[in-house]
């Protein structure tokens, strides 16, 4: 049986919900003309999640904009080990067109960076095909918290993810709908709905600095338990914005 999740909601969706929809009213994410959206659908929770919430907001107080999910396969890639089959009915059931590219990345040079840059790359051009200039990535609350430690370990820089980026160069802008949104929530929401799956299975994710972090985060968690929204939220005050400069 395929999962979908939509209205009318258990209390988490109605909750999820209200965060996106904070989250678009907040940072306008998008502007009240909006037609069409893309989203980058890996097939885990943090997607999925996403189209679900997206597609139910369509024309609920907001234009009913046209949906479009673009999945990047390949022998190694990002995502959650779901086959595009899978993907393709859900998207059927919800009227979403589904555009599937294909990543090069091979075992033997695979590293995040280079594969990172690529499967953006594809996403980009696949929604501008489609006419769409404004593209939805999944990152959660915890995915910002993450990122602002890294940038700070890394390169002693206080910034995390951006609720909205344009791309001055590729003509297009990013969002993340679910910046308010604690990866808790969205994991008992895909448990909730039948469509929690394995995570990412990349050789090489499973071992990134971003999953130190993460262990770092967890670890301090046992002192300080609201650590991950705390650190999200002071991404969001005082955190750079210079990536919104040209």
């Amino acid at each position: 049986m395929i999962p979908l999740a939509k209205p009318p909601w258990t209390a988490l969706g109605r909750e999820l919900e209200s965060c996106v929809r904070k989250a678009i009213f907040d940072f306008s994410l998008f502007d009240e003309k909006v037609e069409k959206i893309a989203l980058a659908l890996s097939g885990g929770k943090d997607s999925l999640g996403l189209l679900f919430l997206l597609h139910a907001i369509r024309g609920r107080g907001f234009p009913n904009f046209q949906l479009y999910a673009i999945h990047v396969g390949g022998e190694f890639s990002c995502g959650a080990g779901i086959s595009e089959e899978f993907l393709q009915t859900i998207c059927r059931e919800l009227d979403v067109p589904f555009i599937s590219c294909l990543s090069t990345q091979k075992r033997e040079d695979l590293e995040c960076y280079r594969c990172s840059r690529e499967r953006r790359k594809l996403i980009f051009d696949a929604a501008k095909n489609m006419g769409a200039t404004t593209i939805a990535f999944g990152h959660h609350r915890d995915d910002s918290a993450q990122t602002l430690l890294m940038n700070l370990f890394h390169k002693g820089e206080f910034a995390a993810n951006l609720p909205k980026v344009p791309m001055h160069d590729y003509g297009i802008t990013i969002i993340r709908p679910l910046i308010y949104v604690a990866e808790k929530d969205l994991r008992e929401f895909a448990k909730q709905y039948g469509f929690a799956r394995i995570t990412c299975q990349c050789p090489v994710g499973q071992n990134s600095k971003r999953k130190v972090v993460d262990q770092i985060m967890s670890d301090i968690e046992a002192h300080f338990p609201n650590l991950r929204g705390n650190l999200a939220k002071a991404g969001l005050i005082f955190g750079s914005d210079k990536a919104l400069k040209k």
